[in-house]
């Protein structure tokens, strides 16, 4: 903490250095080596113990206010962070993070694969994970030589039977145009090239070639909080309790007064039951499949007019399965694999263990007394040995369940600022792709508050506003 600190000064100082160095200049002339020691034993002076320990008392209080204020610390509300610092620096406004659970131990990426595709009908989705692979491929010019994601870049297979043929024809002029770097595969030409795999019901794949695979979603988290800490983020321990609203009346079409409820301030209980208030400007609800119910607090949905159009998120059940194939394991050429059924599937690492996942269809939500084993036993296990012959001696190592966010209303993200509420934002509701298209979600919602419109990414038609006039955004032909 105190190297950091320091690193946060000594960028300020570089500033004034620089700065201080042109004024001596014009002023009478010194040797260039004579001039930078003595500004650096002028600011150096404020680097006494008592000066830096006032300081990181002041870094780790409670604040009473901040510019923006983001509700989620996972990898969508880090990220919202951490492209408002970047693009603004250390003088930029505050950002300060609400995060109830530091451990994520039921955040969404806990049981993500990180799974990296293009494979997308809609241009803003592709855009967005496309940009996605060039964040990563960026990651140690942003942060450190030593920054890593363990990105694997091995594809994603997606099958489709007859019926999926030409949305996966369509899909794939798409995503060509913006750059995907995708194949189509017939029966023939699938089973020549995965031998490991059955396509006796299968009629044609798409397999990306490069700019998809999977990566670790914990280290990207760690690697964007921690780009937004070293820019002066501050992060909180902390549970939102409440809005406080206020009432001001405003003029219409300079004709008659109405009343306006605002937002502007927050309650939250920290980890020892004390409660606290913070004062915003502008407030980001990025809380994952939590975003609805704090919604509610401001009255979204539960009020009248605008008001009255809730955030239509749910929480969906997803079962992910570590699992060790005892017979002779498929090639190290698997590439992430999506089947028409809606398992998915994919190496992990090179002895013979996969990760296995699935989320159950509607209608089967219900079955909440059903156990991870079973679920496997009789929903995956069978499906998966017809699809791969030798993952009929599957043993389980490893399982997970868990809930993620589900948006009922076209299961994509949304995005931007809410009609009623100018200063509050919303980056939820992507139903399980969040974590590829983090990097391009938060630089989008960082234009949003910073310039007042999308600057890289028009993603405009994931708005709220598609929700007023009933249009929904609907992926086509995808899983």
């Amino acid at each position: 903490m105190l190297s950091k600190h320091i690193r946060f000064l000594y960028n300020d100082m570089s500033k004034r250095l620089i700065h201080n160095s042109s004024i001596l200049c014009k002023k009478k002339r010194m040797h260039p080596v004579l001039r930078t020691l003595k500004i650096l034993k002028d600011d150096l002076k404020n680097l006494s113990p008592s000066f830096i320990e006032t300081e990181m008392k002041a870094l780790s209080a409670f604040p009473s206010h901040t510019d923006i204020l983001v509700i989620g610390g996972g990898v969508i509300g880090t990220s919202v962070a951490y492209w408002i610092r970047e693009k603004t620096g250390l003088k930029g406004p505050s950002v300060t993070v609400i995060e109830k659970d530091p451990t994520f131990s039921k955040s969404s990426a806990a049981l993500s694969m990180g799974g990296l595709r293009q494979q997308f009908s809609l241009p803003e989705n592709v855009q967005m994970s496309l940009f996605g692979v060039e964040f990563l491929r960026s990651l140690k010019d942003r942060f450190d030589s030593d920054a890593d994601v363990c990105f694997t870049p091995n594809g994603y297979l997606t099958l489709v039977g007859e019926d999926g043929v030409q949305p996966l024809l369509d899909n794939h002029i798409i995503q060509k145009e913006l750059g995907a770097l995708n194949i189509l595969l017939n029966k023939t030409e699938l089973k020549q090239r995965f031998s490991w795999l059955n396509t006796d019901d299968i009629e044609m794949g798409c397999l990306g070639l490069a700019k998809e695979g999977w990566f670790d979603p914990w280290s990207l988290l760690n690697l964007l909080k921690k780009g937004a800490t070293d820019l002066g983020t501050r992060f909180i321990h902390a549970e939102l309790l409440d809005f406080v609203s206020h009432d001001t009346e405003f003029i219409i079409s300079g004709e008659k007064e109405a009343e306006y409820t605002g937002i502007n301030e927050a309650i939250v209980r920290m980890p020892n039951g004390e409660e606290k208030s913070i004062e915003f400007a502008i407030c980001v609800l990025a809380a994952g499949n939590e975003t609805n119910v704090i919604a509610k607090k401001a009255n979204i949905g539960t009020g009248k007019g605008l008001l009255s159009i809730p955030i239509p998120l749910e929480l969906r059940n997803r079962y992910v399965y570590n699992v060790v194939c005892e017979g002779e394991s498929p090639r190290i050429n698997m590439p992430m694999t999506f089947d028409q059924s809606g398992i998915y599937f994919r190496r992990n690492g090179l002895g013979g263990s996969y990760f296995v996942g699935m989320s159950p269809f509607v209608g089967e939500e219900s079955q909440t007394n059903i156990t991870e084993k079973e679920f496997f036993n009789e929903a995956i296990s069978p499906i998966l040995a017809e699809r791969v012959p030798a993952f009929k001696s599957l043993k389980i190592h490893s399982s997970s369940s868990g809930c993620y966010e589900y948006n009922y209303f076209d299961q994509n993200g949304i995005l931007g600022q809410h009609p009623y509420y100018g200063n509050i934002y919303f980056a939820a509701g992507f139903s399980g792709q969040g974590i590829q298209q983090a990097p391009a979600l938060g630089r989008g919602i960082a234009e949003l508050i910073l310039d007042g419109k999308y600057q890289t990414i028009d993603l405009t038609r994931l708005g709220f506003d598609r929700l007023i006039v009933d249009k929904p955004m609907y992926e086509l032909g995808t899983l």
